[in-house]
């Protein structure tokens, strides 16, 4: 009986040193661990909104929001990674927690901000026009009537094409990316694109694309902005802010525009 006692007692107290021990590690690990991983930031992106952003022939995802982006993180001194996903996924997965900010050529708009768009400053001025295919004798809003036009979901183009639609009586196809509302209007399945017209000019000099921008068809031009979703990232807007001031000042913005725009 005092044997058993004896054995009891001496696993009551390797459990109580083994807990112990635990309680020991447990303690030190966010001490060994102090001051290492640094916070990386999750982009998400579109997937094609050249020359903002596109894979380049070399497979390399660039564009002007990378550069900017890149400058900016450098400049601040923060680490991040991009999540390329399209349009609506980006805005989808910032919303759900699962990315922490957006760049996309994103328009700042009043009624983005009111359904929880968090924007940055703008870095660049852009509008929306219209755009038919090259041989098209389209050459204004008054020859849509009856047609379709193509548009990005969830767009400032979208957005411009449904002010538009029921005055001028055109229908409107929506798609998740610029290159495949081009090839609609290529192949005829759409008579027009409403689009960001840096966009359309980029696409049609730099690939030859047969669509022609028609003239007197752009709005009024807005700003694109990085944006969050959750205000508990106010700081990585702050660091955008900062880090966007810095290199207009420095001439870096300057540089990146003209590699893809040549202004």
């Amino acid at each position: 009986m005092k044997k058993r006692v004896l054995a009891v007692l001496m696993a009551v107290a390797t459990m109580a040193t083994m807990v112990g021990c635990g309680d020991t590690a447990s303690e030190q690990k966010p001490e060994a661990s102090e001051g290492s991983g640094e916070k990386v930031w999750v982009i998400a992106t579109d997937t094609a909104f050249k020359p903002f952003e596109y894979t380049d022939d070399n497979g390399d995802f660039v564009g002007i929001d990378m550069e900017i982006l890149d400058a900016v993180a450098k400049d601040q001194g923060f680490e991040y990674k991009v999540d390329v996903l399209g349009w609506d996924a980006a805005i989808a997965a910032c919303q759900a927690g699962q990315a922490d900010g957006m760049i996309a050529g994103a328009s700042i708009t009043e009624e983005r901000k009111a359904s929880g768009w968090i924007f940055s400053d703008g870095y660049y001025d852009a509008n929306q026009s219209m755009a038919v295919e090259a041989s098209s004798d389209i050459d204004g809003f008054d020859d849509l009537a009856g047609k379709s036009v193509a548009v990005k979901t969830a767009s400032m183009s979208a957005t411009y094409a449904e002010e538009l639609a029921s005055e001028y009586g055109f229908t409107i196809t929506y798609f998740e990316d610029s290159p495949t509302m081009y090839q609609a209007v290529v192949g005829g399945q759409v008579a027009a694109v409403f689009d960001d017209t840096p966009i359309m000019a980029s696409n049609i000099k730099e690939t030859g694309i047969a669509m022609k921008i028609v003239d007197g068809t752009g709005n009024d031009p807005a700003e694109y902005g990085f944006a969050i979703f959750n205000a508990d990232n106010q700081e990585l807007v702050d660091m955008f802010n900062a880090g966007l001031k810095n290199i207009k000042a420095n001439g870096t913005y300057d540089e990146i525009i003209s590699k893809y725009l040549g202004e």
